[in-house]
């Protein structure tokens, strides 16, 4: 009743087709408000970490540290749970975006160091010149340029931020995993494994290749204008 190729277990499927269809949606809902949360929370200590304000930097670096090393789903789990048992309970798709944002907003952090870190320290001082507060010349100066620095790695968290939605499965969440073991576990809808994670994949690929691409053609894009820019320097020498 299970395999692949069988038009029983496939009807099954398309039967509990809105079922899977919601767990799509809150996948989506998760993955998108996440990305949120990850981008703000990555700016603001991205911007902390590259600071002149050594207090600042110090908070930072340990956010970073410790969320970057420790298991996403320890974290989900104690927001979760945490939460919980305070009598504070927001729900398992809240949770998630909370979960997801705050992890992927520590490597989001170091995105956006690295790509102010980039920039000539001669852009500071220009800015600073002209009469530009710390604040200003981020704005104005240097984070317009660290875009197009950004984007592909920021991209790839992005995917990353989506296929890690599925740890939502350990709180008994409601995304595309849980409902894709819901239904091949439950008792009126089992038994179909074989098309429904195979459906559960290609929902996933059909999120996460489309955004994988982009990065990738990003970063070549990025290359060969680094190149062309190279040798017209080098004619001009």
């Amino acid at each position: 009743m299970g395999g692949l190729f069988s038009a029983y277990a496939w009807s099954k499927v398309w039967g509990f087709r809105m079922g899977f269809l919601t767990g799509l949606g809150n996948t989506l809902l998760t993955a998108l408000l996440g990305i949120l949360l990850a981008l703000a929370l990555g700016l603001v200590f991205g911007l902390m970490e590259t600071g002149r304000i050594r207090g600042l930097r110090v908070i930072a670096g340990i956010y970073i540290e410790f969320i970057q090393n420790t298991p996403i789903l320890l974290q989900m789990c104690f927001i979760y749970y945490a939460l919980a048992f305070s009598g504070h309970s927001i729900g398992i798709v809240p949770t998630g975006i909370i979960a997801l944002g705050i992890y992927h907003g520590a490597y989001m952090a170091e995105v956006f160091h690295a790509g102010i870190g980039s920039i000539p320290k001669g852009q500071f001082e220009a800015a600073q010149s002209q009469g530009f507060t710390y604040m200003e010349s981020m704005r104005y100066v240097i984070l317009p340029q660290t875009i197009k620095i950004i984007l592909p790695p920021m991209v790839n968290q992005v995917v990353n931020l989506f296929k890690n939605t599925s740890c939502l499965y350990i709180v008994g969440g409601m995304d595309l995993i849980s409902v894709t073991y819901s239904f091949v576990t439950g008792e009126k809808t089992g038994g179909a494994y074989s098309p429904a994670y195979l459906l559960c994949g290609v929902l996933f690929f059909l999120m996460c290749y489309p955004l994988s691409r982009l990065a990738t053609s990003w970063e070549m894009r990025l290359k060969r204008k680094e190149m062309a820019a190279a040798v017209t320097a080098a004619k001009a020498a």
